[in-house]
């Protein structure tokens, strides 16, 4: 047999079987007694020396040892690879079982108002049935009454002429005599009585009595009442595109645009998704904006800066960043003639603008000084930071009875508490999406009970803790959107703004739903961007309506008793108005968010003056409330700290 020649029973595979040779390694089974110490890479088997002079002779092959130690590093990389995937799967798992467990808890809140609303429509259908049945019996009871009195009467004269025609009958019959005489004059004068007598002959009422019953539009719409909203969209297939993504003009709207995809990158053709966008410098401060949904799965987001700067702008759907979010934005005061150039157009240019107004008039208080309050900065708190008395984009302000001012520390995740004179006194949070935590927290508020009260915006619920900062319980969560501001009404029910729904929700401290309105649009009872609410000593709650650029007054019910304001700078105008609280005498105090300064109104929403703050200019101001003491406590937000000024009732 030839040397490289394999055995009859033999085949050319098991040259791969290798058997260990005691203390020489292992076998080469194609030849007995040689040990495999090369490996040709061409047929990814083990050889010996004799096999690389047979069939493996034009093969490229290297020493063992070298191959092992190479494959074995190999191996160790995609090990690694893989065990670093386990962490994204991990994170992805939590992702998932978080999204079911909403979905879930979705599903159980919208059979809750289901069985709710239609319980509602039973009720106001056993209601109406009722008063329709009370309408019936007052109505026939009127015409029956009327009609027999008539009868009564008829029935009477019927009688009476029956009876007397029945007397004269039988004196007739009997012999004329002077003893009849008297009797027959008698019956005489009865008779001539009664055939003038005059008697309802015609009826006095009729018998109509119908029912007009339009129930065949109330099963139309009974039949299409209710939706069940949602889409398909994923945040990693949705894109953004528009000038407003790299580039936009101080105090100009810019716009994005952002389609909707499924997983499978087709386009989506509803609306509905539920989408969030924030414009934030590097030190944490937030522009708002406006997301407005087309209905066909794009969707605009309109957005104001109003100042110089590099940005981030981050395009979330359904708390996920979109494909390419967020994204680098820089902000000039004039056009990019490049960039203008490279895309044919000036930066906002087609995009909705609501009005120009001076550059300055974001940066300090207007220049109209008419009718001025004079009163005085106190004293400021806060610089930009993360530590003790530093904020990072503060938003609500909170008051209570015991002289305490509560600010809601947005991107730093706390609630700093303060006393009236602004001396620190504790902070409370820790980041997080569990109950307890605090992601974005917007609103705070105290109620009467000491509890207090804050709405989380990223979570979508409002969060409950005791005076001490320790958690209690949460309610909205799977009702809310976007909850901006809180409040509290005089029953000790917590008024909820839903900045993202466009809606006032008003629950009980259980979490029971007493009522909600509002919706989105420009109509009187409608939001676009609403963001704080007070309760005046009526129990009225007053709505700041950040994108109609007016303050709206409703009942406890949700009815519309007065708005004021127009999108403008002069007295009484407003550029979004955020921060609202109510003085002893029913005067509504209103920050004025794009003009930058406070703004007084009375009752009844005419203008009566403004805070004075030119010694120290406010920047983009948001919540505002009045102290136990009776001064304006107010968020700075651009400028990162509240700020106490004098207020003179």
């Amino acid at each position: 047999m030839e040397v490289g020649q394999p055995s009859p029973d033999s085949s050319s595979e098991e040259c791969t079987v290798l058997e260990a040779l005691p203390d020489k390694g292992l076998a080469c089974h194609t030849h007995t007694g040689k040990v495999t110490e090369l490996y040709c890479s061409g047929c990814e088997v083990c050889v010996c020396e004799v096999c690389v002079s047979g069939e493996h002779a034009d093969h490229t092959t290297l020493p063992l040892l070298d191959f092992l130690e190479t494959h074995r590093d190999g191996l160790q990389e995609r090990l690694t690879a893989a065990q670093n995937r386990l962490p994204q799967i991990s994170e992805a798992l939590v992702s998932l079982r978080e999204i079911l467990k909403q979905l879930t808890n979705q599903r159980d809140l919208i059979e809750e108002d289901i069985h709710v609303s239609f319980e509602e429509l039973h009720k106001t259908l056993d209601v109406r049935k009722s008063v329709l049945l009370m309408e019936l019996e007052v109505t026939y009871g009127l015409k029956q009454k009327v009609l027999q009195a008539q009868l009564d009467t008829l029935l009477q004269g019927h009688r009476g002429i029956a009876d007397t025609c029945t007397q004269t009958e039988e004196a007739l019959s009997g012999k004329a005599s002077a003893a009849s005489l008297q009797a027959e004059r008698g019956l005489g004068e009865r008779l001539g009585e009664l055939a003038s007598q005059g008697l309802p002959f015609q009826a006095e009422e009729n018998d109509q009595l119908d029912l007009v019953m339009e129930a065949e539009g109330l099963r139309k719409s009974i039949h299409n009442l209710g939706t069940i909203v949602t889409t398909s969209a994923v945040a990693s297939q949705s894109e953004a595109s528009g000038v407003g993504l790299e580039q936009c003009i101080v105090g100009l709207p810019a716009c994005v645009t952002i389609t909707t995809r499924d997983k499978a990158g087709g386009h989506c053709r509803t609306g509905n998704a539920i989408l969030s966008a924030e414009v934030c410098t590097p030190d944490g401060s937030v522009a708002d904006g406006e997301i407005l949904d087309h209905k066909n799965g794009t969707y605009d987001f309109v957005y104001t800066v109003n100042k110089e700067g590099e940005f981030s702008l981050a395009l979330r759907l359904y708390d996920q960043h979109i494909k390419g979010s967020p994204f680098s934005l820089r902000v000039t005061r004039s056009p990019d003639p490049e960039g203008a150039k490279r895309r044919g157009k000036s930066p906002g240019s087609g995009s909705k603008k609501k009005g120009s107004r001076r550059t300055g008039s974001a940066l300090g208080t207007p220049r109209r000084k008419e009718n001025p309050i004079e009163d005085d900065l106190i004293f400021r708190i806060g610089t930009k930071g993360k530590n003790k008395g530093e904020f990072t984009n503060l938003q609500g302000v909170s008051t209570s009875s015991n002289g305490r001012i509560l600010i809601a520390d947005s991107n730093n995740q706390c609630v700093q508490i303060f006393s009236n004179d602004g001396e620190f006194k504790s902070r409370f949070g820790v980041r997080g999406r569990s109950p307890g935590q605090l992601q974005r927290p917007t609103g705070v508020a105290v109620h009467p009970n000491g509890d207090i009260i804050i709405a989380d915006y990223d979570n979508k619920w409002v969060s409950i803790f005791s005076s001490e900062g320790k958690y209690k319980a949460k309610l909205g969560s799977g009702r809310l959107m976007g909850p901006k501001g809180v409040s509290v009404d005089q029953n000790g029910h917590v008024i909820v703004v839903d900045n993202k729904a466009c809606t006032v929700f008003i629950f009980q401290p259980t979490g029971k739903l007493v009522t909600k309105f509002g919706s989105r649009g420009n109509g009187d009872k409608q939001f676009a961007g609403p963001h704080f609410a007070a309760v005046n000593n009526n129990n009225e709650i007053i709505v700041t309506d950040f994108h109609n650029h007016s303050v709206k007054v409703f009942t406890p019910e949700g009815e519309l008793l007065l708005k004021f304001g127009t999108n403008g700078e002069g007295n009484g105008q407003f550029n979004a108005p955020t921060g609202v609280a109510v003085d002893v005498n029913g005067n509504i105090i209103v920050a004025d968010w794009g003009n930058s300064r406070i703004q007084v109104f009375d009752g009844s929403g005419s203008f009566l003056s403004y805070i004075n703050t030119s010694a120290d200019p406010l920047y983009g101001p948001q919540g505002l409330a009045l102290t136990s003491d009776g001064h304006v406590v107010v968020a700075d937000s651009g400028n990162h700290c509240f700020k106490v000024y004098r207020y003179l009732q």
